[in-house]
């Protein structure tokens, strides 16, 4: 399977602090990769990194073009969504709105209202606060919005940053299964930052696990759960 997102030697931080130290992975298209680690491992700072929100050096790869002197909205274009921690809704803009931001950079203008539609049947409670302000919505309506806001952009590509966070444990399944849906469906592929390991590994197709800014495990999600030092650090095992 060709890779879609290659990463090599990849240093990254803020100012002049640096947080990732020569990391190196590579995502296969259509494939889910889960991305663990403590408080402080350099799990958001890769995101961010992909994403051009932060200062990096050495090569980032998508579909084959470079990404490392790319601002984020070039990299938007491309075709990666990144779905940060907070979510980051436009607050007085309304749910349908916010949805339509996300597709502003496209030009398939004949598709955008099919696809708006198919947010609204993966994710019904939307449907219902169409007309909503979005700084009026849940906290697990916000993260729906944030995701489908994303999607509407049609990505090749999407990085999500703690989607679980803050949210109630039906909420969370929710979540994990449209991200399903649209993998099975779009054959999206996503690098996912979670909190919740079990719900991470049990949708993703591999995992890396870091430590301060470096790759310390890497394998399949089924290899992983099985480790040791994997179960009794996130599983509880």
């Amino acid at each position: 399977m060709p890779s879609l997102l290659e990463v090599a030697g990849l240093d990254a931080g803020y100012q002049r602090s640096q947080v990732l130290h020569g990391l190196d992975f590579d995502l296969a298209e259509g494939t889910v990769t889960a991305l663990l680690g403590a408080n402080g491992a350099g799990k958001t700072t890769t995101l961010r990194a992909i994403s051009g929100m932060a200062w990096r050096r050495g090569t980032i790869r998508f579909d084959g073009r470079d990404l490392t002197r790319s601002r984020p909205d070039q990299v938007a274009r491309l075709g990666i969504a990144h779905v940060p921690q907070g979510r980051g809704t436009l607050s007085r803009l309304s749910t349908a709105e916010n949805l339509m931001v996300g597709a502003l950079r496209r030009r398939d203008r004949s598709l955008i209202n099919g696809d708006l539609q198919r947010c609204y049947d993966l994710f019904p409670r939307l449907a219902q606060r169409r007309r909503a302000v979005a700084g009026s919505l849940s906290g697990g309506e916000q993260q729906m919005l944030a995701i489908g806001r994303a999607i509407m952009s049609r990505p090749r590509l999407l990085l999500l940053d703690e989607p679980s966070l803050g949210l109630a444990p039906h909420l969370i399944q929710e979540v994990f299964r449209v991200l399903a849906a649209l993998r099975a469906e779009w054959g999206l592929t996503m690098l996912l930052v979670e909190q919740s390991v079990v719900a991470a590994l049990d949708l993703a197709d591999g995992a890396l696990v870091l430590e301060t800014g470096r790759v310390a495990l890497r394998g399949t999600a089924t290899e992983l759960a099985a480790m040791d030092e994997i179960r009794s650090a996130y599983l509880g095992t």
